[in-house]
């Protein structure tokens, strides 16, 4: 087997990280990846991406693999900002790296000319349309530019039970009015219409930033963090209002501010809720015919309605790169190139048939025995150009934190949609 795995242990990172946020940008980074090896870090938790590079190092890739074989070294994610700043002023960042948790070290390191710009390294490969205009949308958004490659991509949006909606007449919602009217139905016949981890809190604040980019635009929270307008405004908090209008009617369920995620994702499953608004990462749960069970074939997804006289529109996916890795500028060269190039030509059809999961690559030959709920994700993916972020993807952790604790009391009421935006705004 080609590829070696190690995991960094914490203390030297955490001794050292002080100094190399200070160094970062002094620093450019030559780069110390030994020539001989295609290095690569990623955070422990992330098995997928180790797992589908050993599979092209055997196989798609295997004359890539024996010039230079894959070198896999491993940090824990809540460590990995910290370990990135360390490598940066050490100017040994490897090939490849997960990009930060925060987007903003991401850019930071690009400004200390670490990242590596794709939209030129894939231009010059000839393979700039090996990736989904969908995802680099995306990481357009999230990073400043197309500087993270997408092993795994999601989009959001609303499943609903089909069977459900079919049994009371309810066609899929197309404007937000339509999805209170579904709303009301569901009720009335004593189905609880929605399901969502209050505890959780981000599954909430999804659906203010999914009417929010419906009502404002896609660009509508790019101006809040820019300074251009604040949550604070009428348009935003009308937003937050129209959320908690949902919650009023108690079209949540009981104690929503107490569920869990594992709860919510059951009461989707077992056909007690009739709508669900998740990641497509849910997946995994979905093609489950022991947890599923409601059926595959009984499930649809759709994306958040469109507000009525909105900028924004239902082709505009809500999106995120769940596993997105960005390279060492200082480390593209001829030794490294053939990898990439490798990579994006294989691992979208790879990770597909091996792992069950959609990427932002392009799959360049068919893949047997998909589940159809994939397949549909696929295509959504293939045929989505603009996407839009989550609420929280721009916000400092102070902030994103004020605004996942406090989703469930807005839903219940014991706060309201103004006081709600003007704690998150205080902290931006």
């Amino acid at each position: 087997m080609r590829l070696t795995r190690k995991t960094l242990t914490r203390g030297a990172t955490t001794v050292a990280a002080g100094a190399a946020a200070l160094s970062l940008v002094a620093c450019g980074g030559g780069g110390s990846s030994s020539a001989d090896a295609f290095s690569v870090l990623v955070n422990v938790e992330n098995t997928e991406v180790p797992a589908v590079l050993d599979t092209l190092s055997s196989g798609a890739c295997q004359s890539e693999g024996d010039a230079m074989p894959v070198e896999v070294e491993t940090t824990p994610q809540t460590n990995l900002d910290q370990q990135l700043q360390l490598l940066a002023g050490q100017d040994a960042l490897p090939v490849l790296f997960s990009a930060g948790n925060a987007p903003s070290l991401t850019a930071e390191l690009a400004d200390a000319g670490n990242v590596a710009d794709f939209e030129q390294v894939l231009g010059d490969l000839g393979l700039a349309d090996q990736i989904e205009p969908a995802a680099v949308s995306t990481i357009e958004n999230l990073y400043g530019g197309f500087r993270a490659l997408p092993f795994e991509y999601n989009v959001e949006g609303i499943w609903y039970n089909t069977q459900i909606f079919a049994e009371n007449g309810i066609d899929e919602p197309q404007t937000f009015d339509d999805l209170v009217a579904a709303a009301e139905t569901l009720s009335s016949a004593g189905i609880q219409p929605f399901s969502a981890s209050g505890e959780q809190g981000w599954p909430i604040t999804r659906l203010i930033s999914s009417y929010i980019f419906r009502d404002l635009g896609p660009d509508a929270m790019q101006k809040v963090a820019d300074g251009e307008a604040e949550l604070t405004d009428p348009e935003y908090v009308a937003a937050a209002q129209a959320i908690a209008d949902l919650g009023a009617e108690g079209w949540f369920g009981q104690g929503v501010g107490s569920i869990d995620m594992a709860t919510s994702e059951n009461q989707f499953l077992n056909g007690s809720a009739a709508m669900f608004y998740m990641g497509s990462w849910f997946l995994s749960g979905l093609n489950d015919p022991e947890m599923n069970q409601i059926g595959s074939e009984n499930v649809a997804f759709m994306p958040f309605p469109g507000v009525t006289g909105g900028a924004g529109d239902r082709s505009q996916l809500a999106a995120n790169v769940g596993l997105p890795l960005t390279m060492n500028a200082n480390l593209v060269n001829d030794d490294t190139t053939p990898w990439i190039e490798c990579i994006v030509e294989n691992y979208g059809a790879t990770a597909l048939e091996q792992e069950n999961r959609v990427s932002g690559f392009a799959v360049n030959e068919e893949v047997s025995d998909v589940p159809e709920l994939t397949s549909m994700v696929q295509d959504r993916v293939a045929n989505t150009a603009t996407t839009v972020l989550w609420f929280e993807a721009l916000f400092s952790a102070e902030a994103t934190t004020t605004s996942q604790r406090n989703a469930a009391p807005l839903l219940t009421g014991s706060i309201t949609a103004q006081e709600f935006m003007e704690m998150v705004q205080a902290d931006l």
